[in-house]
């Protein structure tokens, strides 16, 4: 039997790997519901999966004009000796040497971009499990920070605690071929010993109880239980599942 292989979305390969949501008007490729608490959609938009085009810079080629005046360096500071002053001067032995990467903002699928505006500080906000290199399941989380929609979710539930704040996932999906086989809970127990690693205390999941399988990104409470989570607020609608780290 193939064993699931957990990978984290962080290039474009990985998640051009995606598969598509088993309900057509749905896509996770394309979902920006929780990201944006106010106009955002589950919709499929697949124009969202292609990366946009390049827009030429409108500034001028200043090296291109005879008239142009050239741009002045920093001015000459004789308290400055050389090779201080610069964060990133090897010659500074005083400088931190922190490098971060740079997340992916331009000429990449707009939800990758999302998935990847963590790069550096926080990390992946998207895993996948893979069996034979196929992708069969997904799962999308991040900071409490990162998806203003949670945030709003948390904020109807006065008698959840504020601190330390959680980590959220908000979607987990997998493939129909792949249901039965307990792929999306490999991938929650990844993704919670993830979350641990990175310093969180707690993660919290928003289903919505009473809707069919596959119209729904969170899942349904019956999951989560069976994923070791708890019933922080038993709402009829909208239940919160909490898991201790």
């Amino acid at each position: 039997m193939t064993a699931l292989r957990i990978v984290d979305v962080a290039d474009l390969a990985t998640f051009q790997a995606l598969p598509p949501c088993a309900d057509p008007s749905f896509d996770h490729r394309t979902c920006d519901y929780w990201e944006n608490a106010d106009r955002g959609s589950r919709a499929a938009r697949p124009a969202w999966l292609e990366a946009p085009a390049p827009t030429p810079s409108p500034k001028p080629v200043l090296a291109d004009n005879p008239f142009a005046r050239e741009e002045a360096g920093p001015a000459f500071n004789p308290f400055l000796a050389d090779g201080d002053g610069d964060d990133d001067d090897p010659e500074n032995p005083f400088a931190p040497r922190v490098q971060r990467e740079r997340p992916a903002a331009s000429g990449v699928p707009r939800k990758f971009a999302l998935l990847d505006r963590g790069r550096g500080i926080f990390g992946t906000y998207a895993k996948i499990g893979l069996l034979d290199g196929t992708a069969v399941a997904y799962a999308q989380f991040g900071p409490l920070s990162a998806y203003p929609r949670a945030q709003r979710v948390r904020d109807l539930y006065p008698q959840l605690p504020a601190s330390p704040l959680p980590a959220v996932i908000t979607c987990i999906a997998t493939t129909p071929m792949a249901r039965g086989a307990g792929h999306a809970r490999a991938l929650v127990s990844a993704v919670c010993d993830d979350l641990a690693a990175r310093g969180f205390a707690a993660v919290e999941a928003y289903p919505e109880a009473g809707v069919r399988a596959d119209g729904t990104s969170a899942a349904t409470p019956g999951f989560w239980l069976g994923c070791g989570f708890v019933i922080a607020v038993d709402d009829e609608r909208f239940p919160v599942m909490r898991r201790e780290l």
